[in-house]
């Protein structure tokens, strides 16, 4: 078995206490991400970095920011803003595989799957930023690209919602994804495993 761990969306824009998108428990998300890391670099798997960015122009947001309407000027991720940077505590190993997307999923409009098929993976590890738009629509992607897909619930963050905090999406989350779509650990746990 062959894995990769996939990165996703570890930007400034969800770890800068000023943003309006800022996880409550991004600084000890990012230090379990790192620590997954480490494990992927001293067993030499592919470690994927993943950023979503978009045009400045917009020509590429599609429907991402229309859900309560026409998108305008103010949407997210702009290149070359600080909010698309990667958080400056994340560990950025040599020769890691970056990813650019500018949809939820990893996968969609990217050649993530051609990378993996290169490197013989048939296992991805889920970690990162939000943990239930990018992180939960990567898992659900790869499952459907026939991926064994590992999701490590800890490891991803999101603001929440007006009605759900982080630690219930994320409980919310797993609970979805373990019922049909990917094994569901903490950074703890799977850690342990190996």
């Amino acid at each position: 078995m062959t894995k990769a761990l996939l990165v996703v969306d570890a930007q400034k824009i969800y770890t800068n206490p000023e943003s309006e998108m800022f996880c409550r428990d991004a600084r000890a998300t990012i230090g379990r991400i790192n620590r997954l890391v480490d494990l992927f670099q001293r067993e030499n798997d592919p470690v994927v970095l993943v950023r979503h960015v978009h045009r400045a122009d917009g020509s590429d947001l599609g429907r991402m920011f229309d859900y309560l309407g026409e998108p305008d000027e103010t949407f997210n991720f702009k290149e070359d803003s600080e909010e698309v940077e990667y958080d400056e505590e994340l560990v950025r190993p040599p020769g890691a595989i970056e990813i650019i997307k500018n949809r939820y999923s990893a996968f969609a409009g990217t050649d993530l799957d051609g990378k993996l098929n290169e490197a013989k993976v048939d296992t991805v590890v889920v970690c990162g930023f939000m943990t239930n738009f990018c992180c939960e629509s990567t898992a659900r992607c790869a499952h459907d690209r026939d991926y064994f897909v590992d999701f490590i619930l800890d490891a991803t963050g999101t603001p929440g919602t007006e009605n759900m905090d982080e630690e219930k999406i994320r409980s919310v989350v797993g609970e979805l994804l373990v019922s049909g779509f990917s094994r569901v650990a903490s950074t703890d746990s799977y850690l342990q495993g190996k």
